[in-house]
C-alpha cells in the first residue's frame, strides 16, 4: 500500500511522520535543535541544522519501515525565514527566524520606498521586522558581501525541498512574508522588486502548495533513506498545513494553534485583509487565512519549564495547573517573551507576571502562563470578528491540544467550543495531504481532509468561569496599555 511522508520544520525540532492514505499515523520521529539568541531581538538558526535534523529523523523513520512504499513527500515549515544560498546551494548565513525583530530600520526603508498604503493593497500585510522582506534588506545593508553572493533566498520548507530535489522553489502560502508578493494573485510584483532594487532572480519560482517541485535525488536518498525519485511537493506554511490537517477547509471554519507559537486562522473564501492581523493564502487553492499569532504559545510554557520547573514533565505541569482556580487567584501573565505579533505588533513588548505575592506557587505560574496565551487568542479572535470574519467552533492543533486543562482554559476564556482532532500531528498530516494531492492519491485537499480528519473530543465553555475570565481578560488588556510606554 502506498504511504506518504511529511516533514515539519519547526522552531524547536524537525518532525518526520509516515502516514497511510487513510490518514493513519504509522510512525513519527522528532529531532530537536536550539534557537540562537546572540543579541537582544535576534533569534536565528542555521538552516543546515534543519537539514541535518531532517536527515536523522528520516533515517530513523525509514529504517523502522524499510518496506514502506513512499508515494510522495510533503514539507511544512515555520514562517518568515530568509535562507541565503549561493549558486552551489551552500548556506551563506544563519537564518533569522519568525521571532527575530532586528530589521526595524528596514521596515521604515520599505515603507518610504513603496508607501504603506500601496504595500497593504498589494500584499494585505503591513511591514513588520519579523517578516522576510525586511530581513533581506537587512542583509543587504549590513552584510553586502553575503547579499552579493546570494543566488536565492528561500523559506524553511523551500530550503528542505531544495536539499531533497535540487529545485529552488517557494510555495504560495509562504509569500505573504514578502511585501513584494501579490497575495490576491499569488505572484511576485515586478514593479515593487524594481523599486526596492531586488533582482527577481533572487526570489524562487512560486508553486501551488500541492504541486510536485521535483524528486528525491540520489544524494538526498543516501542522506535520508527516502527512495530516490520519490516526488516532493512544494508544501506550505506550518500554520496553514496545520489548518488543513485540523480539517479547516471551508470559509468560516477556524483553527486554534497551540504549538511553539499560539494563535488562530480563520478560513476565508474571499480576500479580506486587516492591518491588525495576518493574511496569507491557504494551502487549499482559492482560499485565504486571516491569522492572529502570539509568540507566547507552547514556547512560553516550555520557557517556564526550563527555568522554574526543570524536573517536571508537561503532564505534571498540567496536573499542577488543574489545582489552581480560574483566574489564577489574580495572577495575570503577558506572554510577550520575544516581542509580540498580532494584534499589537510591538517588537519591544515584554513578558510580565502581575499579581505575585507570597501565596503564589509554581502551579499559579503555570496556569497563568496558559491563561495568558488564551487571552492573546481571545484578543486575536475579537479582532478578526471586528474585521468582519465569522468565527464559530475552533479546531485545535499543536501539542497544547493534548492538555485537557489548557484546552478547557482556552474554551472558557474565548467562550468557544473547541474541537480536538484525533491526531496531534495536524501539521505533518496537512503536509502529507498536500503530497497525496500532488501525486494523485487524493482528489483535492478539502475532500481529503474532510474524509480523514475526525474529532476525538470537544471542550465546551464553562459559564461559571466566564465572569472570572472576563475580568482577568480586561486586566490583561489594561496591563499592556499601561505598560506599553515602558516597553521601548
Amino acid at each position: 500500500m502506498p504511504t506518504l511522508i511529511a516533514l515539519d520544520i519547526g522552531t524547536s525540532a524537525v518532525k518526520a511522520a509516515l502516514f497511510g492514505v487513510d490518514g493513519a499515523l504509522l510512525a513519527r520521529e522528532v529531532e530537536p535543535y536550539p534557537v540562537d539568541r546572540p543579541r537582544p531581538g535576534w533569534a536565528q538558526q542555521h538552516p543546515d541544522r534543519w537539514w541535518a535534523a531532517a536527515c536523522l529523523a528520516l533515517k530513523r523513520l525509514t529504517a523502522r519501515h524499510p518496506a514502506a512504499e513512499v508515494a510522495g513527500v510533503g514539507v511544512a515549515g515555520q514562517s518568515w525565514s530568509a535562507v541565503f544560498i549561493d549558486k552551489e546551494g551552500q548556506v551563506l548565513a544563519d537564518c533569522p527566524i519568525w521571532m527575530d525583530t532586528r530589521a526595524a530600520a528596514e521596515c521604515a526603508q520599505i515603507d518610504r520606498i513603496l508607501g504603506k498604503e500601496r504595500l497593504f493593497r498589494l500584499c494585505g500585510n503591513p511591514t513588520q521586522p519579523s517578516y522576510t522582506l525586511p530581513k533581506i534588506l537587512w542583509m543587504r545593508n549590513h552584510h553586502p558581501d553575503i547579499y552579493d553572493r546570494a543566488a536565492r533566498v528561500l523559506q524553511s520548507n523551500g530550503f528542505i525541498v531544495y536539499r531533497l530535489t535540487g529545485v529552488a522553489a517557494q510555495d504560495e502560502s509562504q509569500g505573504y512574508g514578502l511585501q513584494c508578493f501579490d497575495t490576491r494573485k499569488g505572484c511576485w510584483d515586478m514593479d515593487a522588486l524594481r523599486e526596492l532594487g531586488l533582482p527577481p532572480s533572487l526570489l524562487p519560482t512560486i508553486l501551488p502548495c500541492g504541486a510536485v517541485a521535483g524528486t528525491v535525488t540520489p544524494e538526498a536518498s543516501a542522506a535520508t533513506g527516502l527512495p530516490s525519485g520519490a516526488p516532493v511537493v512544494a508544501g506550505g506554511l506550518d500554520a496553514a498545513c496545520g489548518t488543513l490537517g485540523a480539517g479547516v477547509v471551508r470559509p468560516g471554519q477556524t483553527q486554534e494553534q497551540g504549538g511553539q507559537a499560539g494563535g488562530m486562522s480563520v478560513c476565508l473564501g474571499e480576500y479580506a485583509a486587516d492591518p491588525r492581523l495576518i493574511l496569507s493564502r491557504h494551502v487549499v487553492p482559492r482560499l485565504w487565512l486571516l491569522q492572529g499569532g502570539t509568540v507566547g504559545g507552547g514556547g512560553a510554557l516550555r520557557w517556564l519549564r526550563g527555568t522554574i520547573c526543570p524536573e517536571l514533565s508537561f503532564g505534571e505541569m498540567d496536573a499542577l495547573a488543574a489545582t489552581v482556580p480560574p483566574g489564577s487567584d489574580g495572577l495575570v501573565f503577558l506572554p510577550y517573551l520575544a516581542g509580540e505579533r498580532s494584534p499589537i505588533w510591538n517588537p519591544n513588548a515584554r513578558g510580565v507576571f502581575y499579581g505575585l505575592d507570597y501565596g503564589k506557587t509554581r502551579a499559579h505560574l503555570i496556569r497563568a502562563c496558559m491563561e495568558g496565551a488564551a487571552f492573546s487568542l481571545r484578543h486575536n479572535l475579537e479582532t478578526a470578528e471586528a474585521a468582519g470574519a465569522a468565527v464559530g467552533e475552533l479546531s485545535a492543533m499543536g501539542g497544547a491540544a493534548n492538555s485537557l486543562v489548557w484546552t478547557q482554559v482556552k474554551s472558557d476564556v474565548t467562550g468557544r467550543v473547541i474541537a480536538v482532532p484525533g491526531t496531534d500531528e495536524a501539521t505533518t498530516l496537512g503536509a502529507a495531504i498536500l503530497a497525496g494531492v500532488g501525486v494523485g492519491l487524493f482528489d483535492g485537499e478539502a475532500l481529503a481532509a474532510e474524509r480523514i480528519v475526525v474529532v476525538k473530543r470537544r471542550h465546551y465553555p464553562d459559564p461559571a468561569s466566564a465572569a472570572v475570565y472576563d475580568s482577568a481578560y480586561g486586566q490583561y488588556r489594561e496591563l499592556y496599555n499601561r505598560l506599553s510606554g515602558m516597553m521601548v
